[in-house]
């Protein structure tokens, strides 16, 4: 007679493995099947599902194809950084359906459809779970968070980059902006590549202001996480299959981990280093920067207001990270551009010279920089830190002349927004901040989502102020000193790696405007 128990375990197993087939086929055939019919009833074209892989082979190979095509200085990017968004929009139309893997996008180009998902008013276009290794890394922080926990951490992280707190650091801004051009003294009449320089200046500010410590003491977060966007780029394209992923970690997975476990000790120790001065009286309390709202929340005796440990690690981590990616990406497009248009540096020099001198920026000052919000505007316009929104549908829902079902994602694109020639002109693709003299509202006719460089809506980038400070201060330090030209050993090279970043850095060749003087 046969062991019970074994028949027991075999017919569980047998289960197991029946429940797992199922949600397999599910994901990966009935699923496809189901939206691909209900959207092509409704007009809606795109590329063909390829089993599992969806379209993910084509994408990438779509993208390696681009990368090794040459690129100018005034030619639409779009088609190299996202190739399949240039080509599937051209041969399926403005609105066109493609596949993550099982998943469903619906991408959507038109404006006004933009505007209501992305302002969200009916609570129906949530933000879509980030792959697998952003989760991991940003956890349950602001930028992956839905629901009441994103609204407590909305309002506690919000304060931190308004009115007067972002004020209080921007002297912390110029120490680090100091201690940049020192070094750059050694580089008169050299190349330097601006885009290695601002990694490292945006790491120490970010270290001074929001954590009240500087890049070195943040300095294995800094190479933790970009030793992790490796990580993430290497995967960005691979499906991971229910039931053997939760049982199988690759190489990469156990990588990841690993720097996670790493990436937490040094923020806790950052944050044990503020809780030991307020215990030992060094300091009154926690602060007022980013670090100590987080830790006041932390320590909080009202249950509501109260963040646990992990959210607030959460929340240092991301901070880390988007902070001081899209500051750098700001910078470093925004040096790429003046040193092309040699023009438009003398006149944000001019700007800078009447209104500051060469003293360092005072903050009420920075907000009359007329022609230097121009410039910054008009590189947000080309090229944008973040280039890509992805909600969900939590329901049924119509949108337009469509009605969506739940569960289908809609991809958004700012790029082919803001280069759209319809909106902007023929010249779309040029660099022309004239466009915004008269602020934003003129530039896009009222019509917000013609240009969202951080988002539209609920879940604008938080930290998009702080950005454009960071860019503001800098750029004044810079053209208070130095005029600069772009090297001939430049490449243009734009690549969508989570950010907008140059593949290849930026190099510049710098002048010291006192030995021009001489």
């Amino acid at each position: 007679m046969e062991d019970p128990i074994m028949l027991l375990l075999l017919l569980l197993s047998s289960v197991l493995c029946l429940c797992l087939l199922l949600k397999f086929l599910h994901r990966f055939w009935w699923t496809p099947i189901y939206m691909q019919n209900l959207l092509v009833s409704q007009g809606i074209k795109g590329p063909s599902y390829k089993f599992i892989h969806g379209n993910n082979r084509e994408i990438l190979e779509m993208r390696n194809q681009a990368l090794t095509k040459p690129l100018g200085l005034s030619d639409d990017i779009l088609p190299r950084v996202l190739p399949h968004v240039y080509a599937w929009k051209n041969m399926y139309g403005n609105n066109y359906l493609s596949w993550r893997g099982g998943q469903p996008q619906l991408a959507i180009t038109e404006v006004e459809l933009i505007k209501e998902v992305l302002n969200n008013r009916d609570k129906v276009y949530q933000k879509a779970p980030p792959p697998f290794y952003i989760k991991k890394v940003m956890g349950n922080g602001l930028a992956t968070s839905v629901g009441e926990r994103w609204v407590k951490h909305r309002r506690l992280v919000n304060h931190a980059f308004q009115g007067e707190c972002l004020k209080k650091m921007i002297p912390e801004m110029i120490v680090s902006v100091e201690t940049m051009l020192q070094s750059w003294i050694h580089h008169q009449g050299k190349e330097i590549d601006v885009f290695e320089e601002f990694r490292l200046l945006t790491s120490d500010i970010i270290s001074r202001t929001a954590f009240g410590s500087s890049y070195l003491e943040g300095k294995n977060i800094f190479d933790m996480t970009k030793k992790y966007s490796d990580i993430i780029r290497r995967n960005v394209f691979k499906i991971r299959l229910p039931g053997i992923s939760e049982i199988w970690k690759t190489s990469d997975e156990i990588e990841a981990d690993k720097l996670l476990r790493l990436m937490r000790t040094s923020v806790m120790e950052i944050v044990n280093k503020r809780e030991e001065k307020v215990k030992l009286g060094d300091i009154d309390d926690f602060g007022n920067d980013f670090l100590g709202l987080l830790l006041q929340a932390y320590h909080d005796v009202n249950e509501n207001r109260r963040i646990l440990v992990h959210d607030l690690i959460d929340e240092c981590k991301t901070f880390y990270i988007s902070g001081q990616e899209t500051s750098n990406s700001l910078l470093s497009w925004t040096v790429l551009l003046l040193a092309v248009h040699s023009d438009w540096q003398d006149k944000a020099r001019e700007e800078v010279v009447e209104l500051f001198g060469h003293k360092n920026p005072h903050p009420k000052d920075l907000s009359k920089l007329n022609t230097i919000t121009m410039i910054i505007n008009e590189a947000l316009r080309l090229y944008p830190p973040a280039l890509v929104f992805v909600r969900k549908c939590e329901r049924e829902v119509r949108l337009g002349k469509l009605i969506l079902p739940a569960n289908l994602h809609l991809f958004i694109s700012n790029l082919v927004v803001h280069r759209d020639p319809r909106i902007w002109g023929d010249d779309a693709h040029l660099f022309k901040p004239e466009r915004f003299s008269e602020g934003v509202a003129k530039a896009t006719s009222n019509n917000v989502a013609a240009y969202f460089p951080f988002g539209i809506g609920p879940r604008t980038c938080v930290g998009f102020n702080f950005a454009t400070i960071v860019a503001k201060v800098v750029l004044v330090m810079i053209l208070q000193r130095y005029r600069f030209k772009l090297s001939p050993a430049y490449v243009h090279s734009p690549v969508l790696n989570s950010l907008l970043v140059p593949q290849h850095g930026i190099q510049v060749i710098l002048h010291a405007l006192q030995s021009e003087e001489t």
